[in-house]
């Protein structure tokens, strides 16, 4: 029977990490994934003949330790120029943030800029404060160890350090919604629809649903090459990050089986021992590592027998039914969108022409629907990449907010509808891109479910909300990675601090596991 170290179920960007990271100490990994394909939602795929793209399309949480751990700028990691945001308006001006997330703006009153630049560097202090919570493995509060106890007052001592004002303003903002925020600072319905859109993308949220604005913090967090609140697109596409990365994971001595779905993680004595096949196929390993969803791992793969009832209903109840689509269009030439210029169309391109709109487009998802008027993020990756599309053509891929999982009429019934809507919108935008179009694919949270064997169609895996963060993820019992079932770690999207193509819940499943000598 063939053994190993360690075991990592899923090969998307997380699970390679964590993969990696256990070679590197020496130990003998075996990586398995269900797919074809290594790379998960993060990987490149053609979508019609010639045109390539990937469900995710922009690079804004690749951790700096990830890179450096793995050493992927060796194995051909490169990254595109920071990305302009470019709020897009129904009459033809848009607004855009240049930078690391607006360090400066254009298309605005020179009041409203000044306004910008208090308010950005209020967020960026705020958002650095939270972002050692969100990049090291979640405090035990019963048993903290004196690092973690350290870390948590080294955080209490950055926020002394803002100030009594500052410190007071932290406080009161923590949990409020990002359109209160912004309606005190901020005068343009543009700049305002565009903090709404970016603090609720990807969750079950409303700019004016309490603690939304945590949802910009968890951006602003992020960053490229140390600057908070980057984003670019990489050179190759979001492809080349999952090439980097395997590359990193082959030079390391991992091994890696795709077209090898488990049926059953094998426990003995409340010990995981090693997992079996659909195959039937049983390989044996001192540790497992799951870096798919948390409620498959447990209910499926171990099963509700080998763990207690309390956390199975913890598992059953996170929160986890996707509310974004996305969207994927083959066109015979770039568009034009109305008053953009060249470097707005390389950037990232935002439909959400202000606060309340966003507000609408997301109330019908309460009930089950979509809005006839959706919001939504663009890009135009094969301007910066020529290699995803044929000569002269061009690939739009967006992310299309607020297409409730559990649409009420059924998604067979409902695409054709919504997709209806979301051309409708970019026609507004860019007058003509209809006739431009060779080929369509929409992906709803359902379809995102089938192709990437990923519950609810959600990309994190589980809500990305205060009740579903930090401790509480993805369920008490298992937030810091390792599991009731001995010898059972995660390592995914649903793990702290969530997802996005960051690599930070694989690296630090890979250290804990290296800390407990698992």
């Amino acid at each position: 029977m063939t053994s190993f170290d360690a075991i990592v179920i899923g090969g998307g960007h997380n699970g390679l990490v964590a993969a990696t990271t256990l070679a590197k100490s020496g130990r003998k990994v075996l990586v398995l994934e269900a797919a074809g394909d290594i790379g998960g939602a993060a990987r490149t795929e053609e979508f019609a003949p010639g045109f390539r793209a990937s469900p995710a399309h922009l690079l804004n949480r690749l951790h700096p330790e990830v890179v450096k751990s793995l050493e992927l700028e060796r194995h051909g990691l490169a990254f595109g120029p920071i990305a302009p945001s470019v709020a897009l308006s129904r009459d033809g001006k848009p607004l855009t943030l240049h930078g690391a997330y607006g360090e400066s703006l254009s298309g605005a009153s020179a009041s409203e800029a000044a306004a910008w630049q208090e308010l950005r560097a209020q967020l960026l202090r705020y958002a650095s404060i939270l972002k050692p919570l969100l990049t090291r493995r979640p405090p035990d509060l019963g048993n903290m160890s004196l690092m973690e106890t350290s870390a948590f007052a080294m955080t209490g001592l950055s926020l002394r350090r803002l100030g009594k004002e500052d410190m007071r303003d932290f406080l009161r903002m923590l949990l409020m919604n990002v359109s209160d925020v912004a309606d005190e600072h901020l005068e343009d319905d543009r700049l305002k629809g565009l903090l709404a859109f970016d603090a609720t993308l990807g969750s079950h949220l409303g700019p004016r649903s309490p603690t939304s604005l945590l949802g910009l913090y968890y951006r602003l967090a992020g960053g490229i090459g140390g600057q908070p609140g980057a984003q670019a697109l990489p050179v190759g596409g979001m492809g080349a990050v999952v090439a980097s990365i395997l590359r990193a994971a082959k030079t390391a001595g991992v091994s890696i089986r795709a077209d090898a779905p488990v049926a059953k993680i094998l426990v003995e004595k409340g010990r995981a021992t090693g997992v079996a096949l659909d195959s039937g196929e049983e390989i044996r390993a001192r540790t497992v590592v799951s870096a798919i969803n948390p409620r498959s791992t447990f209910l499926e793969l171990v099963g509700t027998r080998e763990i207690d009832t309390g956390f199975v209903r913890r598992v059953n109840n996170i929160r986890m039914k996707g509310d974004a689509a996305k969207l994927h269009l083959a066109l015979d030439r770039p568009p034009e969108f109305s008053g953009v210029d060249a470097a707005g169309h390389r950037g990232r391109l935002v439909i959400a022409p202000s606060s309340d709109h966003v507000e609408r487009a997301f109330n019908p998802a309460k009930y089950g629907e979509f809005s006839p008027e959706p919001v939504m993020e663009i890009t135009l990756p094969s301007l910066s990449d020529p290699t995803l599309a044929p000569s002269g053509a061009c690939v739009l891929s967006a992310v299309v907010q607020y297409a409730p999982y559990g649409l009420k009429e059924g998604w067979e019934a409902g695409k054709p509808k919504f997709l209806a809507a979301i051309m409708a919108q970019l026609e507004l935008y860019a007058p003509g891109i209809g006739k431009l179009v060779r080929h369509a694919e929409l992906l709803t949270p359902a379809d995102l479910e089938a192709r990437y064997r990923m519950p609810g169609g959600h990309w994190h895996h589980g809500e990305l909300q205060a009740d579903q963060m930090m401790m509480s993820r993805p369920a008490f019992g298992a937030a810091g990675y390792d599991t009731p079932v001995d010898g059972l770690f995660l390592c995914g999207a649903g793990s702290h601090p969530g997802g996005g193509i960051s690599g930070v819940p694989g690296l630090n499943a890979a250290r804990r596991i290296i800390e407990m000598r698992g």
